[in-house]
């Protein structure tokens, strides 16, 4: 990795509405050692910034990067030649057990350009689509059988699997079940779809909840005219409900906050400051009672998005697994803050645990897939 002295700044606050937010001014020299494990910054490779902020919240996944960690791993890559898999791991073990303060993701840039050209335009790209990419082509990278199939980056489907298994199925895969009934005759269906980041419509507003945007996407709808669907027991289109819940939970979630809207030839930012919870995120209602044990999730990272639509600048707050200690990072630059400046109306994707956190460690285990 390449270590270069740069002048940034930290963002540590938004105003809201206005997108203008206040900075701390960093030294043009940065020390060269860093302090913390964990806690370190990522080079901006021109417009990258997006990258980085999902790269830090990957970062503190800690059974993810343990995994490559692992010498389960090792042993992996040594028979199977998976560049961005390799390439994560590097970087990974540079942000944990590397020395600078700062290091240059170039590799990882390059690896990951590779699956998605777009990449490496040199424009800012969207760091809810650079999320799903990096898991679905890790999971490709270390399933032997995956098939490669196309990342959907629309609503829920955000990333479509078949029946092999990985790291990324085991973690962070969910299941939604859609319920379809037939109004006229009662005949019921169902049909099961594959998520890792969930991704919830907000309302246009000035204030709403994450527990607002759950109930709008798991609102139960009704089809009628023009979007009728076939009854096989009545052998016409007629009118049905649709109702989705939660089948499987991951046991990390990620939500993603629907804040670019396009309608036609229009297109804009919503700026609605979206309350989430740190810990004990509700799920219940949203359930299959049948299969699904209710379980708790806490906050331990957030992408954040300041700007608008075309213009931005991507940041993230992580907690340390091991300090417990809240940090936001701004490419090279980080600082530590407190547990209440986390939540801002620049919040963009959530990352949830149901799990216990700490440093991660080079291992010997194996993931149970």
């Amino acid at each position: 990795m390449i270590v270069l002295p740069n002048q940034m700044s930290l963002v540590l606050s938004d105003d809201g509405a206005t997108g203008t937010h206040r900075r701390i001014s960093q030294p043009n020299d940065l020390p060269m050692q860093k302090n913390d494990p964990g806690v370190t910054g990522l080079r901006n490779l021109h417009n990258t910034c997006y990258m980085n902020a999902v790269l830090q919240c990957l970062s503190c996944t800690t059974p993810l990067v343990e995994y490559f960690f692992s010498w389960q791993f090792e042993t992996f890559i040594a028979r199977e030649k998976k560049e961005l898999a390799n390439a994560f791991a590097k970087l990974m073990a540079d942000m944990w057990f590397g020395k600078y303060q700062y290091v240059s993701p170039e590799d990882f840039l390059s690896a990951i350009c590779n699956v998605h050209p777009p990449f490496g335009k040199h424009s800012q790209q969207d760091a809810q689509e650079l999320l799903i990419y990096t898991l679905n082509a890790l999971h490709e990278d270390l399933t032997n059988n995956a098939k490669k199939s196309p990342s959907d980056t629309n609503g829920s489907h955000s990333m479509r699997m078949h029946t092999s298994e990985s790291l990324i199925t085991h973690l962070i895969q969910g299941v939604l079940r859609q319920n379809t009934a037939c109004l006229a005759c009662g005949h019921t269906s169902h049909k099961d779809d594959v998520f890792t980041v969930l991704s919830l419509p907000i309302a246009s507003k000035k204030e709403s909840s994450v527990q607002e945007c759950l109930e709008n996407f798991f609102e139960q709808v009704t089809l009628t005219t023009t979007n009728k669907i076939f009854c096989p027991l009545c052998k016409i289109k007629q009118d049905a409900s649709v109702k989705t819940q939660i089948w499987k939970l991951p046991k990390i979630l990620i939500l993603h906050l629907k804040r670019f809207e396009y309608k036609g030839q229009l297109k804009r930012k919503l700026k609605t400051n979206v309350d989430f919870p740190m810990k004990n995120l509700d799920l219940k209602p949203f359930l299959s009672t049948l299969c699904v044990k209710h379980q708790k999730y806490r906050l331990y990272a957030v992408v954040n998005h300041y700007g608008e639509l075309d213009y931005g600048h991507y940041t993230a707050f992580c907690k340390n697994p091991g300090t417990k200690e809240w940090n936001a990072f701004d490419d090279i630059s980080s600082v530590q803050i407190t547990e209440s400046a986390v939540k801002t109306s620049s919040a963009y994707i959530l990352f949830y645990t149901n799990q216990a956190f700490s440093f991660p460690k080079k291992t010997n285990s194996s993931i149970p897939y």
